[in-house]
């Protein structure tokens, strides 16, 4: 559905459903992952299934609900057997409305195991894989902890392939420390080789402000053992996977996604246009519209996995936090992300929708515009490459 704010196509109602299991835990990973040898993949389905119950009990309005995305993130959702996947997807369908076309997407390491299942996953309904390849350079993957090579990267994009999946998702990180400019051209040149419809590329956050939990590279970063690139190199380098890509003919549609026509993240756009989503599973975050469109509730659940196992099949919902979100709040969160799309956003009509005044940010709108930051395309206003170095910066102006 098309989001009259940005003009993108994007989920308005979407389900979450996060896997939280690992073989290994990476050191820049702030997720809800635990590392297990052996997964309790059967009762987590279960899990799951219950919290769904819990859930519509809880609001009776999602009960068949049409569903536009599915997404299973993690931890390492690849190491779920496809019958577990297959399940949830059926269960969701029995107590919601998964509308023909929805976009149904799990995330996936590059390891050879994980690429055996992806026909399975293709079978279970799955119609689009994201790859967690972050870098093809050795030195780069082994700082960051990951377990395969560039080779295994390529085999498990070829193993998607040969599965069925016509959509294929890659991700990268870049302004890891050791890494050079060299290094991050070759990643973004040999992704684009591959011929993947849509590459997420993003710096490497290490700030303890911004983490979910502190990461063991964040402590290194604190102890002066490791030092991140400095911020002028780090955005040399977005510039640099920004250029490579779209010379592969990749539209930025979102300062760090880019895809072909047609191939970007309905799901994620979701997030940055404001609609609604169900998460279900260890520590998953969800967004509820309230009825009366001023506000809204968000909620986090347990991001301890067996909290979260225990408290389910006590039939009591996992939920560690919920935060009430009022209409300012939602119009800073629209503007924020609105911004970061390439189709912009349509400020006047957000801050109408919100009860904002347009009028006092009329001429930081005419600034930005004459200061060569941004552009108006009819209603909307977009940012150009160089404003969207310094999105931050400009959202927090217009909020």
């Amino acid at each position: 559905m098309i989001d009259p704010l940005t003009s993108l196509d994007a989920a308005r109602f979407g389900v979450y459903v996060h896997f939280p299991y690992c073989l290994s835990k990476c050191p820049y990973c702030d997720f809800a992952s635990i590392v297990a040898r052996q997964i309790p993949e059967a009762r987590y389905a279960e899990a799951i299934a219950r919290e769904l119950e819990l859930r519509i009990a809880a609001v009776p309005s999602l009960a068949g609900r049409a569903v536009e995305s599915v997404y299973f993130g993690g931890g390492t959702p690849s190491l779920w057997d496809p019958t577990h996947v297959r399940r949830v997807l059926d269960l969701l369908r029995a107590r919601l409305w998964i509308v023909p076309d929805a976009e149904v997407t799990l995330e996936a390491n590059p390891g050879a195991a994980d690429a055996e299942r992806f026909a399975g996953y293709r079978a279970a309904g799955i119609n689009r894989l994201s790859i967690g390849v972050q870098s093809f350079q050795p030195a780069t993957l082994a700082f960051l902890g990951r377990s395969h090579d560039g080779a295994m990267a390529e085999r498990a994009y070829a193993a998607a392939r040969a599965a069925g999946f016509d959509n294929v998702s890659l991700d990268f990180i870049y302004g890891v420390p050791g890494q050079t400019l060299d290094q991050v051209r070759e990643d973004a040149v040999r992704a684009t080789g591959l011929g993947a419809d849509h590459l997420s590329a993003y710096a490497l956050t290490l700030d303890r402000e911004s983490l979910a939990e502190e990461v063991p590279l964040a402590r290194r970063l604190a102890r002066g053992e490791v030092t991140l690139p400095p911020d002028e190199e780090v955005l040399q380098m977005q510039r640099t996977v920004r250029d490579v890509y779209r010379a592969a003919g990749l539209l930025r549609y979102e300062i760090s996604n880019y895809a072909r026509p047609g191939r970007h993240s309905r799901h994620n756009a979701a997030y940055w246009t404001g609609g609604e989503y169900l998460a279900l599973g260890t520590g998953a975050t969800g967004f509820i519209l309230e009825p009366e469109g001023t506000g809204g509730v968000r909620y986090a659940n347990h991001r301890s996995a067996e909290r979260y196992l225990v408290q389910v099949e006590q039939d009591s919902l996992p939920v560690a936090s919920v935060e009430t979100l009022t209409a300012r709040e939602l119009f800073s969160e629209r503007v924020a992300m609105g911004l970061r799309l390439s189709t912009g956003i349509d400020l006047q009509a957000t801050c109408r929708a919100f009860g904002e005044d347009y009028a006092p940010r009329a001429k930081v709108v005419e600034a930005l515009v004459t200061g060569g930051l941004a552009v108006q395309d009819g209603p909307r206003l977009l940012l150009t490459d160089r404003g969207a170095d310094v999105h931050s910066a400009i959202s927090a102006r217009l909020m």
